[in-house]
């Protein structure tokens, strides 16, 4: 291993030396058991006698500090108590974060929920991906012919996974686009902060959905914009609701997260007409639709009209897997220059093997092969949650009318009925659902959205009704 030490002048470098790395044993950041390095190859590094590194190690070993084992090498001494690094030095304890970062919940652990039964919404069946392939194709992007001279590619992304995205976007979702509107983020959400990044500036007022998805909204109120809540109704975003002020709006128009309706035809072109007036900008989040059981597919508000005001964002966290932070965004071409600086400037880019090994899956058609073989899985799910919702929860639960994503949102039908008293009752009875009044701001509705992508079919009847156990 490396070793850090820092000497001043050329005065007891051997104590210099001892007093340093005394302190690195006692602060944790040599722990019990480290090898450090010889004493020829640290006096090489330091430019010392190596007479000099021999003494503070033989200082060292007769405190108790070191352990020298012959022919092996010298080590921390295995029986030292430790205190660790601490977070409590005065220079941390004089640094504090913006106000706004106190007023947003925890960040969220992602990972696979504990709960016995796990009906979180948007979470895809991660056993069902295709692993044989994805290690196959990811295992040749991995090639040095593949990798190349290791250099940094351009910030847009890999440009054969942008012309697959373009051709995938057109077809499946009627959205015009080349290969150079694409721009790959790590994520939806990456993909909404460079367009605020772009385009807004502090204290400009953005609209969102409410309730509504609410990391963008944190990341927006994190980013000092002004956040106006618009209402929800059966149709989707109340367009008559948002303030002509609105720079941006954020919206989930194919199926509303998270009380599931699509918007409405006529919403849409009311939403696109209002963007053209007031020279706003639309975010069109299209995070599920690939998973739609019956009717005709949504036209989405990117293929309707207004191309300079609408912003399509997609990813592959539900297709795919989340774990591998793969979005993307079709920016308006007025704001494309400025996105690649500014995706350049956050991250460079994001991982090109990943890159390269979902453009071969999607030109190869083993994405296309994977989506329809999930879409039938799912539908099976969906059709079997919202049967036993209707048969089971009658005069508790409403389900919401919906035929697309991976989440069926229920109404509680109880007035006084508190949806975050129901959830926690539930997860203590090992089920996992998400209530939807904390996703509100000034527009709650009392209820639970129930995911069917991480729970298998035969395991779907009997968390339900663990579930009825916890209504009142």
């Amino acid at each position: 291993m490396d070793l850090h030490v820092r000497l001043d002048g050329r005065g007891d470098l051997s104590g210099q030396l001892y007093r340093q790395v005394r302190a690195a044993i006692l602060a944790g950041r040599l722990p019990a058991g480290q090898p450090l390095p010889p004493s020829r190859e640290l006096a090489g590094d330091l430019g010392i006698a190596r007479n000099t590194v021999s003494m503070a190690y033989d200082r060292l070993a007769a405190e108790g500090f070191l352990t020298a084992r012959p022919g092996v090498g010298t080590f921390v001494a295995d029986d030292l108590a430790q205190d660790g690094p601490s977070g409590d030095d005065d220079d941390q304890v004089a640094l504090a974060p913006r106000a706004v970062w106190a007023g947003l919940p925890e960040a969220t652990d992602l990972a696979s929920a504990d709960a016995e039964y796990d009906f979180r919404p948007g979470v895809p069946d991660a056993t069902l991906f295709p692993y044989a392939t994805w290690r196959r194709v990811t295992a040749r992007q991995l090639r040095a012919s593949a990798v190349g001279t290791g250099a940094h590619i351009a910030s847009a992304g890999h440009p054969p996974l942008r012309a697959a995205i373009a051709r995938h976007v057109a077809v499946a979702r009627g959205v015009p686009a080349s290969a150079d509107d694409v721009i790959v983020t790590s994520g939806s959400q990456q993909a909404v902060d460079l367009l605020t990044r772009v385009l807004l500036a502090p204290g400009d007022v953005v609209a969102v959905e409410d309730p509504g998805y609410p990391l963008p909204r944190r990341m927006l109120t994190s980013s000092g914009f002004t956040v106006v809540p618009v209402p929800v109704d059966a149709d989707g975003l109340v367009v008559g609701s948002l303030p002509d002020t609105a720079r941006l709006v954020y919206v989930t128009p194919s199926h509303q997260f998270p009380l599931g309706p699509s918007m409405s035809l006529g919403r849409r072109l009311a939403l696109l007409e209002w963007a053209r007036r007031t020279g706003a900008l639309i975010v069109e989040d299209d995070y599920d639709s690939e998973f739609r059981f019956a009717g005709r597919p949504f036209e989405p508000l990117a293929g309707l009209g207004a191309p300079g005001h609408v912003a399509y964002v997609g990813s592959f966290s539900k297709t795919l897997l989340p774990t591998l932070r793969l979005g993307f965004v079709v920016a308006p071409r007025s704001l494309r220059d400025a996105m690649h600086k500014a995706k350049q400037l956050l991250d460079w880019h994001t991982a090109v093997p990943a890159q390269a090994a979902l453009a071969e899956l999607i030109d190869d058609g083993l994405f296309a092969r994977h989506l329809k073989a999930m879409r039938r899985v799912y539908a099976r799910r969906h059709h079997l949650v919202t049967s036993l919702l209707r048969r089971d929860f009658a005069g508790l639960l409403e389900p919401v009318p919906s035929l697309v994503g991976l989440h069926v949102t229920a109404l509680l039908t109880d007035p006084s009925a508190d949806d975050v008293e129901v959830a926690a009752r539930a997860r203590s009875a090992g089920v996992e659902v998400l209530p939807l009044s904390p996703l509100a701001m000034t527009h709650p509705v009392q209820g639970l959205a129930l995911g069917y992508g991480a729970i298998a079919d035969d395991r779907i009847a009997a968390g339900l009704a663990r579930l009825r156990e916890s209504l009142p």
